[in-house]
């Protein structure tokens, strides 16, 4: 891989562990937001008293979520706790609100706890487990919560600084619209505040003293490039991100809260393009007009800035002028990255089945790979006392059986879902197989019976890879059918892609894989993003929301020997698909793999197949 696409793949995977650090937190910051838009005091019911909740929930509650998020990614719930201690010290620390600081010290305390336990494995005795992992952890949070007390607090206090003397620099010179290259990048690192009361309010209360307005007061105010954002997600996303845009317009744009749109930027930092575009336009726009407020306008909302035109020369007109041409631009350049990002989306989830298509084949086939498995998970409901205990235990009996492999304790809900082996109490199990529904789950009467020990040996020394018969009844999965010969359509004949979606969810409809309304978010779904996934082959299948009309996991395979156009693409077989939880993601598997052994030419051959048999054998 040459280092362009080395880069590539390292931006985009910075940008999904942000968004892996920011999306699952965004009902906190619309909680904050709609107290924030309700009740301070020029929101349209002021309470005092409730106001309170405002600042406590920026400064604490939304970075130390955050931080907890971050650090469980890297280090389980143990990273999640020891990041949101390490958060904490530059919480108190600092004068702002500390959500940079936050989205550093978060992953910093994971990362550190997992090394700490990698390295202490094998070297804690039986029964002092529980001591030891509280005492470290508490221990190494301490540390690292006085770290970002005493060093990281006061850097990105700095780096605050600098911020606003930057846009100072830019100000002075006359290139009023550049200060965008600060001022927005500043916005989405939470230093709204730092720049709108630190340097814009005390420019433009001098300037509004001499001349009766002041441009400065809309520079960091103007909904506009938020609003861009919010849009362009709107219309080009899709699952949980697009459905959480209209509420956080509504806070955005009425209720003038512009931290709720700075998740949807973080996620896809590269559209911070276009909100630094839509801030110069909105500001050289503001400038040709003449516009100007006559004091900050607070919240940042359309309403607070048309109550702040009233007295100025130009009056509502050039303000609301500037915010819709700031809108514009950033929603035309943010349309095209995030119309991007809901593509890729597409093709990173295939590329990852694509990836497990050699295990998943194995298990086509009734056969599980035990060539090289990871790792012996030992379970138990909070993953600690007793799972801690014997996973010690096991990893001792199996390393005098000369078989050194590592051995985990995790809680049940924690369970990695690639986990090849889960051991746990027999009254866990079943949690135990939802938490890891492709591994083999073997069930103790009792955390510390060690005879499964002999089993493991048996296993792992005597076979690369078994079939389900030669498995012992403990670890025997069961799996649904998700191909029916009857979902099987021979010389297919569509004029286009809806009336194939529509015969294909129509087939899984009747054989109870899902509900009726499952086929309208199949349709849906083509309209969000196109299935073709290439060599003559779609997936039509539901958007994230149909996952509740989804009774069990099953697949529609319908062949078109002329094919059937795709958005321009021509697809000769079409394969419904309906996914249990993230059960599809197997089911994508396997037609990758069958998509590498056939090629293009291959799947051309198979849609002119009369014999269903012999198609229904690449399926199973």
């Amino acid at each position: 891989m040459n280092s362009k696409s080395d880069l590539k793949q390292s931006v985009q995977g910075f940008g999904r562990f942000l968004s892996g650090m920011v999306m699952p937190n965004i009902g906190a910051f619309i909680a904050w937001g709609v107290i924030t838009a309700l009740f301070i005091p020029s929101g349209p019911f002021p309470n005092e008293h409730l106001a309170k909740l405002v600042d406590p929930m920026l400064s604490y509650l939304i970075p130390l979520l955050i931080a907890y998020t971050g650090g469980k990614a890297l280090g389980g719930s143990r990273g999640g706790v020891m990041g949101a201690i390490a958060a904490m010290g530059v919480l108190v620390g600092a004068g702002i609100p500390m959500i940079l600081g936050a989205m550093i010290m978060g992953p910093l305390g994971g990362f550190i706890i997992k090394k700490t336990d990698d390295f202490l494995e094998d070297k804690i005795p039986s029964g002092f487990e529980m001591l030891i992992n509280n005492f470290s952890l508490g221990i190494l949070g301490m540390i690292l919560a006085l770290l970002g007390y005493l060093v990281i607090g006061p850097i990105v206090q700095t780096f605050s600084n600098a911020l606003s003397a930057g846009v100072q620099v830019i100000v002075n010179a006359g290139l009023l619209p550049l200060v965008s290259v600060f001022i927005e990048p500043g916005k989405v690192l939470f230093l709204n505040n730092a720049i709108n009361h630190g340097v814009l309010g005390p420019l433009g209360i001098e300037q509004a003293q001499a001349t009766g307005q002041s441009i400065f007061f809309l520079l960091e105010t103007n909904p506009g490039p938020g609003l861009g954002i919010l849009l362009a997600y709107f219309f080009f996303s899709k699952g949980n991100v697009k459905q959480s845009t209209p509420g956080a317009i509504i806070i955005h744009f009425l209720g003038g809260i512009h931290e709720i749109y700075f998740p949807y930027v973080l996620m896809n930092p590269i559209t911070i393009l276009a909100v630094i575009a839509g801030g110069a336009a909105g500001i050289f726009t503001f400038s040709i007009l003449g516009a100007g407020l006559v004091a900050p306008p607070s919240p940042g909302s359309i309403f607070a800035l048309s109550a702040m035109t009233i007295g100025t020369k130009g009056g509502f007109l050039p303000v609301f002028i500037g915010v819709l041409v700031s809108t514009g631009v950033s929603f035309l350049i943010a349309s095209i990255f995030v119309k991007r990002a809901a593509n890729r989306m597409s093709d990173e989830e295939f590329d990852s089945a694509k990836n497990k298509s050699h295990s998943m084949k194995l298990e086509s086939k009734g056969e599980i790979d035990l060539i090289n498995p990871k790792s012996i998970i030992y379970a138990c409901d909070a993953g600690m006392g007793s799972s801690a205990m014997g996973a010690t235990m096991l990893k001792k009996r199996l390393k005098e059986k000369g078989i050194d492999i590592s051995v985990k304790n995790y809680a049940i809900n924690e369970i990695p879902r690639d986990a090849s082996i889960v051991v746990t109490h027999e009254q866990l199990t079943n949690r135990a197989k939802a938490s890891a529904p492709n591994a083999f789950h073997i069930p103790v009467k009792d955390f510390l019976d060690m005879s499964i020990a002999d089993e493991l040996e048996s296993l792992l020394k005597n076979h690369k890879s078994f079939t389900k018969a030669e498995v012992p009844v403990s670890f025997e999965n069961t799996n649904n059918e998700v191909i029916l010969k009857q979902n099987i359509l021979l010389s297919q004949k569509d004029s286009n892609k809806e009336d194939a979606i529509k015969k294909a969810g129509k087939l899984l409809v009747k054989s109870g894989y899902v509900e009726a309304d499952y086929v309208d978010a199949m349709l849906k779904r083509e309209k969000d993003v196109s299935t073709y996934i290439g060599k003559g082959v779609a997936i039509p299948h539901g958007v994230e929301i149909a996952k509740k009309s989804i009774n069990k996991s099953g697949i529609s395979v319908l062949l078109y020997p002329e094919g059937v156009d795709f958005d321009g693409e021509r697809a000769y077989i079409v394969i419904g698909i309906a996914g249990k939880e993230n059960e599809h993601l197997g089911i994508i598997a396997k037609i990758a793999d069958i998509l590498d052994n056939m090629g293009e030419e291959g799947v051309k051959n198979l849609s002119k197949s009369m014999d269903i048999n012999y198609v229904y054998s690449f399926f199973r």
